[in-house]
């Protein structure tokens, strides 16, 4: 089970930047992907973005796209979320989370194939 830490939220005014961390432990995967995922209140938690540990490779929702960007420390076993521009509508709390195996690009967001989360870090963007 691979265990799961994120830190690095907080409160911004909307243009503003926060860098959020994903911490792993236990048994982390060699190959696989660590995604982050946000949820609002009332709404459904949604894929914010992946990257592919072994690779490097990454894949953003829409809604981010050209404003955040994930990437990876291997020897810290750490995984970043680094927010630009950040919106209003980008308050929500922050999840990380680790898959195994190979997903596709339509599987990527999908919650069932991460079996571990954090405990999640609050971002709060003001207008």
């Amino acid at each position: 089970q691979v265990q799961l830490v994120e830190s690095g939220g907080g409160s911004v005014q909307a243009g503003g930047s926060l860098r959020l961390s994903c911490a792993a432990s236990g048994n982390t995967y060699s190959d696989g992907y660590i995604g982050w995922f946000r949820q609002a209140p009332g709404k459904e938690r949604e894929g914010v973005a992946l990257i592919r540990i072994k690779t490097g490779g990454t894949g953003y929702a829409d809604s981010v796209t050209g404003r955040f960007t994930i990437s990876q420390d291997n020897a810290k076993n750490t995984v970043y979320l680094q927010m630009n521009s950040l919106k209003p509508e980008d308050t929500a709390m922050y999840y990380c989370a680790s898959a195994g195996g190979q997903l596709t690009f339509y599987s990527r967001f999908n919650r069932s194939y991460y079996n571990s989360w954090g405990q999640g870090t609050q971002v709060t963007v003001s207008s």
